[in-house]
Protein backbone atom coordinates (compact mmCIF):
# COMPACT_ATOMS: atom_id res chain seq x y z
CA UNK A 1 0.00 0.00 0.00
CA UNK A 2 1.93 3.25 -0.84
CA UNK A 3 1.45 6.45 1.11
CA UNK A 4 0.15 8.49 -1.34
CA UNK A 5 -2.91 6.24 -2.01
CA UNK A 6 -3.65 5.24 1.68
CA UNK A 7 -3.52 8.63 2.23
CA UNK A 8 -6.13 9.52 -0.39
CA UNK A 9 -8.22 6.96 0.85
CA UNK A 10 -8.20 8.34 4.52
CA UNK A 11 -8.94 11.78 2.88
CA UNK A 12 -11.87 10.40 1.19
CA UNK A 13 -13.43 8.30 3.90
CA UNK A 14 -13.52 11.54 6.06
CA UNK A 15 -14.88 13.71 3.98
CA UNK A 16 -17.50 11.12 3.33
CA UNK A 17 -18.43 10.95 7.01
CA UNK A 18 -18.76 15.25 7.08
CA UNK A 19 -15.45 16.02 8.40
CA UNK A 20 -14.40 19.80 8.26
CA UNK A 21 -11.05 18.95 8.11
CA UNK A 22 -10.55 15.72 5.90
CA UNK A 23 -6.62 16.26 4.48
CA UNK A 24 -5.62 17.76 7.65
CA UNK A 25 -6.75 15.10 10.17
CA UNK A 26 -6.16 12.26 7.72
CA UNK A 27 -2.44 13.53 7.66
CA UNK A 28 -2.28 13.93 11.24
CA UNK A 29 -3.82 10.44 11.95
CA UNK A 30 -1.13 8.66 9.34
CA UNK A 31 1.45 10.64 11.02
CA UNK A 32 0.25 8.86 14.30
CA UNK A 33 0.37 5.79 12.97
CA UNK A 34 4.10 6.07 11.29
CA UNK A 35 5.42 8.22 13.89
CA UNK A 36 6.77 10.51 11.45
CA UNK A 37 6.88 14.50 11.23
CA UNK A 38 4.01 15.52 8.64
CA UNK A 39 6.89 16.74 6.36
CA UNK A 40 8.10 13.12 5.52
CA UNK A 41 4.00 12.53 4.13
CA UNK A 42 5.62 14.99 1.55
CA UNK A 43 9.07 14.01 1.07
CA UNK A 44 8.22 9.84 1.07
CA UNK A 45 4.88 9.51 -0.85
CA UNK A 46 5.90 6.24 -2.32
CA UNK A 47 6.35 4.58 1.12
CA UNK A 48 5.02 1.28 1.13
CA UNK A 49 3.10 0.85 4.14
CA UNK A 50 2.82 -2.59 6.16
CA UNK A 51 -0.42 -4.28 6.22
CA UNK A 52 -0.10 -3.43 10.25
CA UNK A 53 0.08 -0.01 9.72
CA UNK A 54 -2.22 -0.45 6.88
CA UNK A 55 -4.83 -1.79 9.29
CA UNK A 56 -3.86 0.42 11.90
CA UNK A 57 -4.25 3.36 9.62
CA UNK A 58 -7.79 2.71 8.31
CA UNK A 59 -9.18 1.57 11.63
CA UNK A 60 -8.24 4.95 13.21
CA UNK A 61 -9.61 6.61 10.51
CA UNK A 62 -12.85 4.60 11.06
CA UNK A 63 -12.99 5.72 14.41
CA UNK A 64 -12.53 9.75 13.37
CA UNK A 65 -15.47 9.43 11.03
CA UNK A 66 -17.30 7.74 13.71
CA UNK A 67 -17.18 11.11 15.52
CA UNK A 68 -14.24 9.81 18.34
CA UNK A 69 -12.05 13.03 18.99
CA UNK A 70 -8.61 13.32 17.26
CA UNK A 71 -6.93 13.93 20.26
CA UNK A 72 -8.07 10.76 21.82
CA UNK A 73 -6.73 8.30 18.80
CA UNK A 74 -3.80 10.24 18.49
CA UNK A 75 -3.30 10.46 22.48
CA UNK A 76 -1.73 13.79 22.44
CA UNK A 77 -2.99 17.45 22.70
CA UNK A 78 -0.98 21.01 22.86
CA UNK A 79 -1.77 23.34 25.99
CA UNK A 80 0.37 26.07 26.75
CA UNK A 81 3.38 25.40 24.30
CA UNK A 82 3.26 21.98 26.11
CA UNK A 83 1.99 18.47 25.03
CA UNK A 84 -0.48 16.52 26.76
CA UNK A 85 -1.19 12.79 27.08
CA UNK A 86 -4.87 12.61 26.92
CA UNK A 87 -7.11 9.84 27.37
CA UNK A 88 -11.18 9.22 27.40
CA UNK A 89 -10.54 9.20 31.17
CA UNK A 90 -9.72 12.88 30.98
CA UNK A 91 -11.65 15.96 29.08
CA UNK A 92 -9.44 17.32 26.37
CA UNK A 93 -7.81 20.45 27.16
CA UNK A 94 -9.19 23.31 25.39
CA UNK A 95 -7.85 26.78 23.84
CA UNK A 96 -10.21 28.39 25.98
CA UNK A 97 -8.69 27.01 29.29
CA UNK A 98 -5.33 29.00 28.38
CA UNK A 99 -7.48 31.76 29.43
CA UNK A 100 -7.92 31.20 33.15
CA UNK A 101 -4.28 29.52 33.22
CA UNK A 102 -2.84 32.99 31.66
CA UNK A 103 -4.98 35.09 33.77
CA UNK A 104 -3.07 33.29 37.03
CA UNK A 105 -0.20 34.09 35.44
CA UNK A 106 -1.24 37.35 35.37
CA UNK A 107 -1.60 37.44 38.90
CA UNK A 108 1.86 35.81 39.62
CA UNK A 109 3.59 38.65 37.93
CA UNK A 110 1.44 41.33 39.20
CA UNK A 111 3.14 39.88 42.67
CA UNK A 112 6.49 41.88 42.72
CA UNK A 113 7.87 38.91 40.03
CA UNK A 114 11.30 40.24 38.87
CA UNK A 115 11.38 37.39 36.14
CA UNK A 116 8.14 36.74 33.91
CA UNK A 117 6.47 35.60 30.47
CA UNK A 118 4.83 37.43 28.02
CA UNK A 119 1.13 36.09 29.04
CA UNK A 120 -0.93 37.68 26.11
CA UNK A 121 0.60 35.58 23.53
CA UNK A 122 0.95 31.71 24.73
CA UNK A 123 2.77 30.90 21.94
CA UNK A 124 5.62 32.99 22.55
CA UNK A 125 6.12 31.51 25.75
CA UNK A 126 9.22 29.57 25.25
CA UNK A 127 10.96 32.54 23.83
CA UNK A 128 10.76 34.25 27.12
CA UNK A 129 11.59 33.50 31.25
CA UNK A 130 9.66 31.67 33.28
CA UNK A 131 7.59 33.60 36.71
CA UNK A 132 9.66 33.76 39.76
CA UNK A 133 7.95 35.11 42.55
CA UNK A 134 9.80 37.57 44.91
CA UNK A 135 7.22 37.79 48.14
CA UNK A 136 9.03 39.02 51.03
CA UNK A 137 8.30 36.23 53.17
CA UNK A 138 10.43 33.60 55.14
CA UNK A 139 8.70 30.96 52.00
CA UNK A 140 9.15 32.69 48.81
CA UNK A 141 6.59 29.43 46.97
CA UNK A 142 3.23 30.05 45.49
CA UNK A 143 0.52 27.75 46.94
CA UNK A 144 -1.90 26.64 44.18
CA UNK A 145 -4.80 24.42 44.41
CA UNK A 146 -6.19 22.95 40.96
CA UNK A 147 -9.65 21.94 41.96
CA UNK A 148 -10.84 18.92 39.08
CA UNK A 149 -7.37 18.65 37.44
CA UNK A 150 -8.57 16.13 35.12
CA UNK A 151 -5.10 15.94 32.83
CA UNK A 152 -3.31 18.12 34.50
CA UNK A 153 -3.15 20.79 32.28
CA UNK A 154 -3.34 23.59 34.30
CA UNK A 155 -1.62 22.05 37.35
CA UNK A 156 1.49 21.40 35.09
CA UNK A 157 1.58 24.57 33.45
CA UNK A 158 1.01 26.55 35.95
CA UNK A 159 3.90 24.44 37.61
CA UNK A 160 6.24 24.70 34.42
CA UNK A 161 6.00 28.60 34.05
CA UNK A 162 5.83 29.52 37.67
CA UNK A 163 9.25 28.74 38.45
CA UNK A 164 8.58 28.46 42.69
CA UNK A 165 5.02 27.05 42.98
CA UNK A 166 3.67 24.55 44.78
CA UNK A 167 0.81 22.56 43.40
CA UNK A 168 -1.97 20.49 45.17
CA UNK A 169 -4.14 19.00 42.45
CA UNK A 170 -7.68 16.86 43.14
CA UNK A 171 -9.99 14.89 41.31
CA UNK A 172 -12.42 12.61 42.11
CA UNK A 173 -11.29 10.01 39.47
CA UNK A 174 -8.15 8.08 40.38
CA UNK A 175 -7.55 7.26 36.45
CA UNK A 176 -7.26 11.01 35.54
CA UNK A 177 -4.76 11.48 38.68
CA UNK A 178 -2.46 8.49 36.74
CA UNK A 179 -2.92 10.49 33.44
CA UNK A 180 -1.65 13.76 34.92
CA UNK A 181 0.70 12.33 36.84
CA UNK A 182 2.19 10.91 33.61
CA UNK A 183 1.89 14.93 32.14
CA UNK A 184 3.79 16.05 35.46
CA UNK A 185 6.60 13.73 34.48
CA UNK A 186 6.74 14.31 30.96
CA UNK A 187 7.00 18.24 32.02
CA UNK A 188 9.46 18.11 34.20
CA UNK A 189 7.54 19.44 37.28
CA UNK A 190 5.74 16.18 39.25
CA UNK A 191 8.53 17.65 42.03
CA UNK A 192 6.36 20.44 42.79
CA UNK A 193 2.42 18.95 42.15
CA UNK A 194 0.56 16.78 44.78
CA UNK A 195 -1.93 14.62 43.20
CA UNK A 196 -4.86 14.19 45.58
CA UNK A 197 -7.59 11.44 44.89
CA UNK A 198 -11.05 12.87 46.50
CA UNK A 199 -14.82 14.04 46.13
CA UNK A 200 -14.23 18.09 46.89
CA UNK A 201 -18.10 17.30 47.88
CA UNK A 202 -17.69 15.64 50.76
CA UNK A 203 -15.90 18.70 52.34
CA UNK A 204 -12.22 19.43 51.53
CA UNK A 205 -11.23 19.61 54.98
CA UNK A 206 -11.12 15.73 54.90
CA UNK A 207 -9.36 15.93 51.56
CA UNK A 208 -6.93 17.70 53.51
CA UNK A 209 -6.69 15.87 57.21
CA UNK A 210 -8.36 18.37 58.77
CA UNK A 211 -8.58 21.86 56.60
CA UNK A 212 -5.40 23.79 57.57
CA UNK A 213 -3.64 23.85 54.30
CA UNK A 214 -4.08 27.76 52.55
CA UNK A 215 -3.09 28.79 49.24
CA UNK A 216 -2.07 32.07 47.81
CA UNK A 217 -4.39 30.49 44.82
CA UNK A 218 -7.39 28.43 43.71
CA UNK A 219 -8.14 27.95 40.40
CA UNK A 220 -10.63 25.44 38.58
CA UNK A 221 -12.11 24.30 35.59
CA UNK A 222 -15.08 22.60 36.99
CA UNK A 223 -18.01 20.99 35.34
CA UNK A 224 -20.41 23.95 34.31
CA UNK A 225 -23.33 22.36 31.86
CA UNK A 226 -26.21 21.81 32.89
CA UNK A 227 -27.54 18.03 32.74
CA UNK A 228 -30.64 19.10 30.51
CA UNK A 229 -27.71 20.06 28.38
CA UNK A 230 -25.60 17.17 28.19
CA UNK A 231 -27.96 15.28 25.04
CA UNK A 232 -27.12 18.33 23.28
CA UNK A 233 -23.75 18.32 23.33
CA UNK A 234 -21.67 17.56 20.02
CA UNK A 235 -21.14 14.00 19.53
CA UNK A 236 -17.80 13.90 19.97
CA UNK A 237 -18.30 15.15 23.59
CA UNK A 238 -21.35 13.36 24.77
CA UNK A 239 -20.26 10.37 23.57
CA UNK A 240 -16.59 10.00 24.29
CA UNK A 241 -15.30 12.79 26.55
CA UNK A 242 -16.75 11.64 30.20
CA UNK A 243 -19.43 12.87 31.71
CA UNK A 244 -18.64 13.68 35.51
CA UNK A 245 -16.14 16.26 33.95
CA UNK A 246 -18.75 17.69 32.03
CA UNK A 247 -22.40 17.74 34.18
CA UNK A 248 -22.85 20.51 36.75
CA UNK A 249 -26.27 19.97 37.81
CA UNK A 250 -29.54 21.27 37.21
CA UNK A 251 -28.18 24.58 36.19
CA UNK A 252 -24.52 24.05 35.34
CA UNK A 253 -23.85 25.74 38.78
CA UNK A 254 -23.32 23.22 41.41
CA UNK A 255 -19.21 23.20 41.71
CA UNK A 256 -19.45 27.20 41.34
CA UNK A 257 -21.35 27.31 44.42
CA UNK A 258 -19.50 24.84 46.63
CA UNK A 259 -16.03 26.03 45.62
CA UNK A 260 -16.60 29.88 45.99
CA UNK A 261 -18.14 28.94 49.66
CA UNK A 262 -15.32 26.38 50.65
CA UNK A 263 -12.76 28.87 48.96
CA UNK A 264 -12.39 30.88 51.36
CA UNK A 265 -11.16 28.29 54.37
CA UNK A 266 -8.48 27.76 52.06
CA UNK A 267 -7.19 31.22 50.55
CA UNK A 268 -4.33 32.94 52.32
CA UNK A 269 -5.54 36.88 53.31
CA UNK A 270 -6.35 38.44 49.76
CA UNK A 271 -5.53 34.81 47.93
CA UNK A 272 -6.78 35.04 44.62
CA UNK A 273 -10.03 32.70 43.38
CA UNK A 274 -9.89 31.39 39.53
CA UNK A 275 -12.74 30.00 37.65
CA UNK A 276 -13.18 29.20 34.40
CA UNK A 277 -17.02 29.95 33.24
CA UNK A 278 -19.22 28.60 30.62
CA UNK A 279 -21.37 31.00 28.10
CA UNK A 280 -23.64 33.44 30.34
CA UNK A 281 -22.57 32.01 33.53
CA UNK A 282 -19.92 34.76 34.63
CA UNK A 283 -22.66 37.25 36.26
CA UNK A 284 -24.14 34.03 38.13
CA UNK A 285 -20.99 33.59 39.65
CA UNK A 286 -19.79 37.05 40.29
CA UNK A 287 -22.61 37.60 42.49
CA UNK A 288 -21.39 34.14 44.33
CA UNK A 289 -18.11 35.67 44.86
CA UNK A 290 -19.76 39.42 45.78
CA UNK A 291 -19.88 38.48 49.39
CA UNK A 292 -16.83 37.18 50.33
CA UNK A 293 -14.40 38.28 47.49
CA UNK A 294 -12.58 42.25 46.38
CA UNK A 295 -12.12 43.44 42.85
CA UNK A 296 -14.22 40.80 41.19
CA UNK A 297 -13.06 40.90 37.55
CA UNK A 298 -14.38 39.04 34.43
CA UNK A 299 -11.94 37.92 31.58
CA UNK A 300 -12.90 37.68 27.92
CA UNK A 301 -11.45 35.87 25.32
CA UNK A 302 -10.59 36.99 22.18
CA UNK A 303 -14.17 37.01 20.53
CA UNK A 304 -15.51 39.06 23.72
CA UNK A 305 -16.80 35.71 25.68
CA UNK A 306 -16.81 35.92 28.90
CA UNK A 307 -14.03 33.18 29.96
CA UNK A 308 -13.27 33.76 33.45
CA UNK A 309 -14.21 34.69 37.01
CA UNK A 310 -11.77 35.81 39.72
CA UNK A 311 -11.24 37.62 43.02
CA UNK A 312 -9.45 38.12 45.97
CA UNK A 313 -10.38 36.87 49.41
CA UNK A 314 -11.67 39.81 51.87
CA UNK A 315 -10.58 37.97 54.63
Amino acid sequence: MILKDVLKEGVNFLKSSGNEAPAFEAGVILCHVLKCRKVFLYTHDDYNLNEKEYREYIEAVRKRANGEPLQYITGHQEFMSLDFKVTPDVLIPRQDTEILVESVLEYAKDEKVTKYINVKDSKDIEDTKHIESTKNTKDSSIDILDIGTGSGCIAVSLAHYIKNSRIVAVDISQKALDVAKYNAQKNNVADRIEFICGDIFTGLKNIFRGGKKKFDVIVSNPPYIASHEIPYLEKQVKDFEPLKALDGGDDGLDFYRFIVKEGVNFLKREGLLALEVGINQAWDVLKMMGEKYLNIKVVKDLSGIERVVMGFFRY
